[in-house]
Formats: C-alpha cells, structure tokens, sequence
C-alpha cells in the first residue's frame, strides 16, 4: 500500500473541512505540514486529488471517487481499534458530537467534566451546527436534534423532551407593559427564528384553532442568539425550558401567558447512522446524558 493512514486522515479531514487551514486546525498541524502531507499522498498516487483555489478547495473525479474507499477504510480501522477497547471492557478512543449551539452550551457542556471522570479514555471532539448536519459528511458519530425528526437514515433514541414558553426580561416590561392578550404581540418586537419556520409557531390558540404564527421582528438561526437579546431587553422570545430554565428560576426571565400557553414539549433525540453493533463510546454518551438529565428533563 503506497498511503499511509496518517496520510488517509489528513486527506479525509481536509475535504470535510473545507480548506488546509481549518483541516490543519482539527488535526492540531501546522498548516505547511497539511499541505505537505496531501501534496506527497497525490504524489505517491501520482494523482490530484483536490483542484486549490484562493477560497477553496474542490475534489478531482479520482479523489472523489478515492475518498469514498478513504473513508470506509478510516471507519474500519476506527471500528477494529473499538473492538481492542470493548475486550478491555472500557470505552475508548475518539466520539464526535454534534449540537445546536444552545444544547451544547447549556445541556452537554456542563456534563463533559462527570463524563469525562467516568470515561477518562474517551476523547470528546464538540461541534455546533444550527442547521441539519450530515453525520457521515461531517464523521459525526452521534448528534442531537430538537423537534421532529425528517431523516428517516437514522437511527434515534430519545433522551429528553423540553416544554418551550413565551419569555421577557423584566426590563423590557417595565418599558413595554405586560401583555396580557396574544393580540397585544403585534404591538411588540418579537424575536424568533430565520427558520425553520416551525420555530416560529408560539404555544398560545391562534384564531384560526392552531398555534399562534408570529413574524419576528428580530430573526436569528441560533436560539442563544435570542435568549441573549431577550436578556438584554430587546424583545419577546419563545424558547425552550433546557435554555431558560436557570433565567427563569433567577428571575432574569419572566414567564408570559401563563394561564392561556399551552403544553408543547420538543422532543431531544440522539441520533447516529450506525444500526448493529452500536459503539460504546455512541452508547456510553448517551446514557450517561438520559441518566444525568433524570426523568423530569427540563421541567421546573
């Protein structure tokens, strides 16, 4: 075999990086030593692999087409080094996770510390996206997702639900007034979400018999984004308990609508590709996680 699996690495993080700079950044490199590293593996090949611009970086045919075979050889390696592991009956070696950045923040990094006391050979590698990530794309082994899931190639498990409530800062009510009727939300600045569009659907009766459909006076794609400015007294938010809870107990966050908000929770699920076999190290994450969140999740 001419490639070095060193060589594979650096190849497979560089394409799903996107650039050397950023590929050098994960693998803790220089970023000379990437590119030295992918230019002797085309050598060796006697191939390009990826065509370099000023801004990025595209795969050839031939390194598309070998990237395929790249990757099924890393997981392969990755999966017989697990399978050492399991005979020395501890979890070890590399776990990629992937959150929203508010249920990284406020759920999974506040646990990382027991987990890792529990697990000392598990390597934890965070990454926050706000929109849907392609796990394999990415080499995620295990993500979180808030809400309905749409991608039927995977594989959940429910850890937790998450009731959401209609939330403003003190301040912004004692410059605004209290809203007491969901009509009197129009005469206010909202703050909600650039999409999905679902997000933006509050838990109070619409007068069409669904939910309260609200258009954002403010719009963000990331929901701590919002909390910040509702804690700064910009406007109204609907947000889930997991983030606000701490708020809301010190009073930083004051709950609206109390009477007539109804019940709505969001479903957290853990979701993965692999279906046989899971990893203990996918496995040791989340039950750790369904353990440590206890049955009565997020609520007060």
């Amino acid at each position: 075999m001419k490639a070095t699996l060193d060589e594979m690495q650096v190849l497979l993080t560089v394409a799903d990086s996107g650039t050397i700079s950023a590929a050098a950044e994960r693998l803790d490199q220089t970023v000379s030593a990437t590119s030295r590293t992918l230019a002797k593996l085309e050598n060796k090949l006697g191939t390009t692999l990826l065509n370099r611009t000023t801004r990025r970086l595209e795969l050839t045919e031939e390194g598309a087409a070998y990237l395929t075979e790249v990757r099924q050889i890393v997981q392969a390696v990755e999966a017989a080094e697990e399978m050492l592991a399991l005979r020395k009956g501890q979890p070890s070696g590399l776990l990629r996770v992937d959150a929203a950045t508010p249920f990284m923040l406020h759920v999974i990094t506040p646990l990382v510390k027991h987990y890792q006391q529990q697990y000392p050979q598990v390597v934890l590698e965070l990454n926050s996206n706000e929109g849907i990530t392609d796990l394999l794309e990415r080499r995620t082994d295990v993500a979180f997702r808030i809400g309905q899931l749409k991608d039927s190639t995977l594989h959940a498990r429910p850890i937790a639900s998450s009731r959401i409530r209609i939330l403003a800062s003190p301040d912004y009510l004692a410059s605004t007034g209290m809203p007491t009727q969901p009509s009197e939300l129009q005469q206010h600045c909202l703050l909600g979400f650039t999409q999905p569009d679902s997000l933006n659907l509050w838990p109070l009766p619409g007068d069409d018999g669904q939910l309260l459909k609200i258009v954002p006076s403010i719009a963000s794609s990331n929901g701590e984004t919002l909390r910040q400015l509702a804690l700064q007294g910009v406007g109204i938010v609907c947000l889930s308990d997991f983030m606000t809870r701490n708020d809301r107990q010190t009073g930083q966050l004051v709950e609206l609508f109390e009477e007539q908000t109804l019940e709505i929770r969001q479903a957290i699920n853990a979701v993965y590709y692999r279906n046989t076999a899971l990893s203990t190290r996918i496995s040791s994450f989340i039950d750790f996680l369904i353990a440590a969140l206890g049955p009565r999740n997020f609520a007060d």
